[in-house]
This record gives C-alpha cells, structure tokens and sequence, in this order.
C-alpha cells in the first residue's frame, strides 16, 4: 500500500486523478481484456460492472485509479462508456476476446492482484445482481442525484473517483470496527 507521501485523499475529500499526479495507468480496455480472459465468457453488462469494482477496490486498497477513463452512472448501473462502444449491441463476450486494443500485459503485478481479488468475490454473481447491488450503493446514487435523473432515466452523470473511494473505504473501516 502506498505512504502517506501518495495519499490520495484530498483536502475536499475528492481523489486526485492520475494525471494529476503524473501516474501511469492501465486503461478500462486492458482490465476488461484481463477479466475476459480469467473469467470470460460473460455478458457485456456482468463485464461494465467487475470494470467499475476493480476500480473501486484499487482506488481503496492501492490508493490510486485502476484505469482513468471516466465511468458514468446509466440507468442499469456504472458504465464506462470506452468500453460501452467496444461491445455495443453485444449481449456475450467469449473468454479472451479482443476489445478494441486492450492488452492484459499492460498490468502491473498489484493491478492484478486486486482485479483477481474481485473476481473472486464478484465473479460467480450474476450480472443482474451485481447491477442491483451498485443500485443500492452510494456512489452511482449520488452521482444521479447530482444530475437530477430519476429511476431509469437515460443520463451520462459521471461517478467521481472520489465518490467511490469514500464510499468502499468506509465499507472496510466499518468491517474493521466490526472485528
């Protein structure tokens, strides 16, 4: 886990991106040709949502973006919408399969590792249920509410790492005092 020299956190609360701080990061195509090829074949949607958890856990436990596309907060859940024009009109993707020019080997070791860790919890979930889970979870909901849009309503309101962060770091503090 990275010092306190690369805290993330903010005086706002926000995490910086990784430009911002000069990073090198994956990209969303590189982590869903990695999960396509450890847990493929899979739907499009089952894929958008282990995508948007593997950015979350990364951003908890690395302190620091997975990948630094922005993923958006659509009416069947987080969506990275790079990824979205890869597979669109799609409903399966076979194991392994290319999309656009993501390349698995681009991940570092630890990039790796927390993406294997959320397959391993996430993995064997429907895509259904993993889409009803992000409904109930704070990030995608704040991030509609401050775009105004209601149940099912079609938008592109982005989902800040920030929100993400704040909200699964909590998950672990309150695991934590539970023990």
């Amino acid at each position: 886990m990275a010092g306190d020299d690369a805290r993330l956190i903010g005086h706002t609360g926000g995490v910086r991106s990784a430009e911002e701080r000069g990073d090198q990061v994956a990209r969303v195509l590189d982590v869903a040709a990695y999960i396509l090829s450890r847990r493929g074949p899979m739907t499009a949607m089952k894929l958008q949502k282990l995508v948007y958890y593997s950015q979350a856990w990364n951003l908890v436990w690395e302190e620091k973006e997975l990948f630094g596309e922005a993923i958006e907060a659509w009416a069947n859940g987080p969506v990275v919408p790079e990824l979205y024009r890869c597979h669109r009109g799609r409903l399966n993707l076979a194991s392994g399969e290319q999309l656009g020019d993501g390349d698995p080997t681009r991940l570092q070791a630890d990039e790796r590792e927390t993406i294997d860790a959320v397959l391993d919890f996430y993995g064997d979930k429907p895509a259904h249920w993993l889409s009803e889970l992000t409904h109930r979870e704070q990030p995608w909901q704040r991030a509609r509410e401050d775009a105004r849009l209601r149940d099912g309503e079609r938008g592109k309101a982005v989902i800040p790492v920030g929100y993400m962060h704040e909200y699964y770091d909590g998950l672990t503090s309150a695991t934590a005092e539970e023990v």
